[in-house]
């Protein structure tokens, strides 16, 4: 399967913000798009033109460049985006909101949401290794949408893990209100579908409308 191999903090960089995509080494110093970093000198898009772009761009530049953080704040391909922006596109409702709402459902994402991994990356690895279930069955499809009432748990070695652990202890990351957590954090419930104001991440959902609309 067709998936991004490099560097992440490329990726911070070519879109000026942090996209949390590293863990722990987002909340330090060491990330270039930190205020008062010490690689601030590089706070600028990537590559030998990465000075030049910095220039004000055009309307269809800005609503691509919000396309591309949330596609890449959530690890999703460009042809798994596209799909999900159509079935949002087709349901009752706001489609910007339908299509954060079935971001945040993903069962990767919710797996980071309980504060297992440090990175969707990471949580999106305890699934595929079959380390997280659903109502007590294995479930190994980070795309899988979870419904409001299935409970999400780690299984009981994985929760010796020493990376779970040190996540749950280590860091300083709430778990949203439409979560409800239980045995000791090591499960969580989806209470209610999340609304736009429960999702924090600082994305722009009329831009991508707008854009694909075009």
């Amino acid at each position: 399967m067709a998936r991004y191999t490099g560097p992440v903090c490329r990726l911070c960089r070519r879109e000026r913000t942090k996209l949390y995509l590293k863990g722990e080494r987002c909340f330090t110093m060491k990330c270039p798009v930190a205020e008062n970093s010490d690689r601030q000198m590089r706070a600028f898009p990537p590559g030998m033109h990465g000075r030049d772009r910095q220039r004000q761009g055009s309307e269809y530049l800005t609503q691509l460049r919000e396309k591309q953080k949330a596609r890449r704040i959530y690890g999703l391909l460009e042809k798994q985006f596209r799909n999900l922006y159509e079935e949002a596109s087709r349901r009752p409702g706001m489609t910007g909101t339908n299509l954060l709402q079935f971001l945040e459902l993903r069962l990767d994402n919710i797996a980071y949401r309980a504060g297992w991994g440090a990175s969707r990356a990471q949580a999106r690895q305890f699934v595929r290794h079959g380390h997280v279930t659903i109502d007590g069955k294995r479930v190994n499809i980070p795309s899988y949408r979870v419904r409001p009432g299935e409970v999400i748990a780690l299984k009981n070695v994985t929760r010796e893990n020493f990376n779970v652990k040190r996540n749950l202890d280590v860091l300083d990351r709430s778990v949203p209100g439409w979560l409800e957590t239980g045995d000791g954090g090591f499960s969580v419930t989806v209470r209610i579908v999340p609304q736009r104001e429960q999702i924090d991440e600082s994305i722009k959902e009329q831009l991508i409308v707008e854009l694909y609309s075009k």
